[in-house]
């Protein structure tokens, strides 16, 4: 915890501590402040955001508020780089002179009147934040907005991916076509070369195709709502929702980083100070898709709309998938409660968060972010992940025992468990056999439906007639598309899991909990309409 930290003596102590303070909302900063001089540490103050304050009228004497601290300030505007050099130089100055005489410390009761004294404002600067914060965080506008939000973040990122998914498939076969004639001449056995091209290379490729799109438009979508100060706003929004089922309002942040990979979601869950809270939060992080599973979940919706006779409509796609988020959430709320009130019993935390401004994201900071920081990282990784896959589902579909191909084999003995819950034994079999990264889940069903030892190269609206066509109907879709929400994560977030909580316990426990909810809302779901 950085208040240990802080407080440390001895060789643990802190040499000096930079307190980052908003100049938006700088009279809790310097409250803040106040508690940190009088700890005996040295403190530089670093008051950020500068430019935004501009905007609203907010002026900070930056001399003044130096003096009545007793402690060097900064005024930065970090985005833009403002003050960063002045900050090194002054924070270095107060290092060489730490072992000197501590000044005067200011009592914590005079926050109020240093920020009288030190800033001024013209008219009301959070006017237009306060009017905002009643629509986005009001009892009946709150929920409304983050499912319309939701709905329109994923319509976009469906009906502007498809079409490059398709051009991406179209190229990728024929860059497979070149690769099989390039085999073809050296030559090589055409066990070899089917290997290579409809293993390795159709599976790699299928899986980049239907990924690369949507990340690439979902994530700045993400990170654009992220800088704008929305998801402050869901956190709080949600607070009495987890606090009601024994857990705090950060669980929701943590959800929230699941969405684009679980196994970071599990690894920010070290924001929530509570043991118990926090391991909660860790065993129900599976419970939201991660970026793997939005693609899969897009297929399988595009089934549905399929099978009800209805043309491919983005929109429709949309609203399935913010359906199924809402049913992700309320099974964390529930298991949540679940494991509250049993195992993992006692009162829910004290949550206290503070509002950022609303603030417009620069735009080539949120693209070079998304692309470096998640887009680039979760594709290598599946890539990384369906090279090897590829090569494994070709040898499932190849290699036979008794005349009948492994992976049908497999596929028979798992049946008669995925026929309950509305599945058959070639979804179940893949879903078990994609638990090294959930992309790869549909070309697994593609190669065992079409018994052909490979995987058509078709795109993802293409896809979703073929399990059509397969005989899945619409209660198999949907079946399908809530075991995708509700089953084990990748092996990836299990390992993480472990980590964090050094227990195999907790990290079987993070398989079996959405597993059993997942496996039992399909059961339930394929009684009521099947």
């Amino acid at each position: 915890m950085a208040s240990d930290y802080i407080t440390s003596k001895g060789d643990d102590a802190p040499d000096g501590i930079i307190a980052v303070c908003d100049a938006c909302s700088l009279e809790r900063g310097i409250a803040f402040v106040l508690e940190l001089i009088n700890t005996g540490v040295p403190v530089l103050v670093c008051v950020n955001l500068i430019d935004e304050a501009k905007k609203r009228g907010i002026t900070v004497d930056g001399d003044k508020l130096e003096a009545m601290l007793n402690a060097p300030v900064v005024l930065c505007a970090a985005r833009q780089g403002v003050g960063l050099d002045i900050l090194k130089k002054r924070f270095c100055e107060l290092m060489d002179s730490a072992s000197a005489p501590r000044k005067t410390m200011p009592s914590c009761d005079e926050a109020g009147r240093i920020f009288t004294e030190c800033v001024t404002a013209v008219g009301d600067s959070r006017a237009f934040d306060a009017f905002l914060d009643r629509i986005f965080t009001g009892r009946w506008t709150a929920v409304p907005i983050s499912l319309l939000l939701c709905a329109v973040v994923l319509f976009i990122t469906l009906r502007g991916s498809a079409p490059v998914t398709d051009s991406l498939t179209w190229l990728f076969a024929k860059a497979e076509n070149a690769a099989r004639a390039f085999l073809m001449n050296i030559p090589l056995p055409q066990a070899v070369i089917s290997f290579i091209c409809d293993g390795v290379l159709r599976v790699t490729f299928w899986v980049v195709a239907v990924m690369s799109p949507p990340m690439a438009i979902f994530f700045p979508l993400f990170t654009f709502l992220e800088d704008l100060g929305y998801f402050p706003r869901v956190a709080y929004n949600f607070d009495r929702c987890f606090a009601c089922c024994g857990s705090c309002g950060k669980q929701s942040l943590t959800m929230l980083m699941g969405l684009g990979c679980n196994a970071v979601g599990v690894t920010g869950c070290r924001i929530i100070d509570s043991p118990r809270e926090r391991l909660i939060a860790i065993l129900t992080n599976s419970f939201v898709p991660c970026n793997g599973r939005f693609p899969v979940l897009a297929v399988f919706a595009s089934v549905l709309v399929n099978s009800m006779g209805a043309s491919s409509s983005s929109a429709l796609t949309a609203l399935i998938i913010s359906v199924l988020l809402a049913v992700g959430v309320f099974a964390s709320l529930g298991v949540s409660k679940l494991l509250s009130v049993t195992y993992l019993r006692g009162s829910p935390s004290a949550f206290t968060i503070e509002m950022p401004p609303f603030r417009l994201p620069k735009i080539g900071d949120v693209l070079v972010r998304s692309f470096f920081d998640r887009i680039l990282k979760i594709l290598w990784r599946a890539v990384a992940v369906s090279v090897p896959a590829g090569a494994v589902i070709w040898l499932l579909g190849n290699v036979t025992a008794g005349g009948v191909p492994l992976i049908e084999s497999l596929s028979r003995i798992l049946d008669p468990i995925a026929r309950p819950a509305g599945m058959d034994g070639v979804m179940l079999c893949a879903f078990v056999l994609a638990l090294p990264a959930a992309e790869i889940t549909v070309p697994l069903m593609m190669m065992s439906y079409t018994a052909s030892g490979g995987i058509s190269a078709v795109g993802e609206a293409a896809t979703g007639f073929f399990l059509t066509s397969a005989g899945w109907s619409p209660v198999t879709a949907v079946c399908a598309m809530v075991f995708t929400m509700l089953h084990w994560p990748c092996s990836t977030t299990v390992i993480t899991v472990y980590k964090e909580t050094g227990s195999f316990r907790y990290a079987a426990a993070s398989v079996i909990i959405p597993t059993a909810v997942g496996y039992t809302l399909c059961v339930l779901l394929n009684l009521l309409f099947a």
